[in-house]
Order: structure tokens, then sequence, then C-alpha cells
């Protein structure tokens, strides 16, 4: 396993992705998990849960975390590159190119046609991701209420990590 191979990786899977990181989760894990064996599922979920609690863009936390795992900070290094530059190098030919087709009313219709796409594509991995951490109908209130708390109410996503990590840590001291 090279640098190399996981730069390819990641650019490919930031080449074909469409709707940001969380539509590059099902790629992914197909990439990492399944066709590569590089890291186990569990180990996924786990690197995902830290890659969305960490500043910055899931997509890039995921792929240095990725890389880091497999190669240190070489392979966090080229993981990271592999999945940033497909994005630039489009948004970049976009920029040059965007004045000569942004009425073009194809264009517009395409970026409509792709939303829904991209709501699967994030739907998917969610339920796939649910089912690996064990989400089931018994305890599907915690991201439920979660969701509710941050959405309803306002409270900071970081009090609810904190205190969930807060909470599972004495349920698995005292009672689990």
């Amino acid at each position: 396993m090279s640098n190399s191979k996981l730069f390819q990786t990641f650019f490919h899977i930031g080449l074909f992705t469409i709707g940001g990181g969380y539509a590059m989760i099902p790629l992914i894990e197909a990439e990492v998990v399944d066709r590569r064996q590089w890291i186990a599922r569990e180990e996924l979920l786990d690197l995902m849960a830290v890659a969305q609690s960490c500043p910055g863009v899931f997509a890039v936390n995921i792929s240095i975390f990725i890389g880091y795992k497999i190669r240190k900070t070489p392979g966090a290094i080229a993981a990271a590159l592999g999945c940033i530059l497909p994005s630039f190098l489009i948004i970049l030919a976009i920029a040059l190119f965007f004045h000569q087709f942004q009425d073009n009313p194809w264009v517009a219709r395409a970026f409509r046609g792709i939303r829904p796409c991209v709501v699967a594509l994030i739907a998917v991995p969610t339920f796939r991701m649910a089912q690996t951490a064990r989400i089931t109908w018994t305890n599907v209130w915690i991201p439920v209420l979660s969701a509710f708390l941050i959405w309803a109410l306002g409270v900071s996503p970081i009090f609810i990590i904190v205190a969930a990590g807060l909470v599972g840590f004495l349920y698995g001291k005292f009672i689990n």
C-alpha cells in the first residue's frame, strides 16, 4: 500500500462525488472497506464520528483520518490532497467559464435534477451507519432527540456531543 494509491483512491472518490462529504460516504465505504479492505466497517464508523466532531470539511477530515490510519502522516497528506484536488480543479474550471453558461436553462435543469440524487446519496449511508452503530427502534430516540434539540431548541451540537460522550462513558462504566 503506497501513498500514491491512497492519493489515487481519494482522487477518484472526490472526482465522482456530487453533493459534498456526506455523499462521499458510500464511495469511501465501497473503496476503503469493501474493495480494498484497508479498514473494518466499525473502524470507518468510528473515524466518521471523529471526523464529524472536528472542525472543518467532513470529506477532508475523513480522508485525513483514513490516510493517517493506513500510512500515518504521509498517508494523511496524500489522502487529503487526493480528496481536495478534484473539487479544486472543477471549481476552478467552473469559475473560469461560469459566466458563459450561468443563464443556460439546461444547466439550471441539470442542477435541479441532481438535488434529489444527492439526498438519496446521503440517506443510504445514514441508514447503513445506523445499522453498524446498532441503532434500533428501542434506541432510535437518541439521535432523534439530539436532532430535535439542535433544530428546534437551538442547543449547541458541541453540548450534545459532550453530553452523549459523558452519558456513554457512564453507561459503559456502571451499567454495561
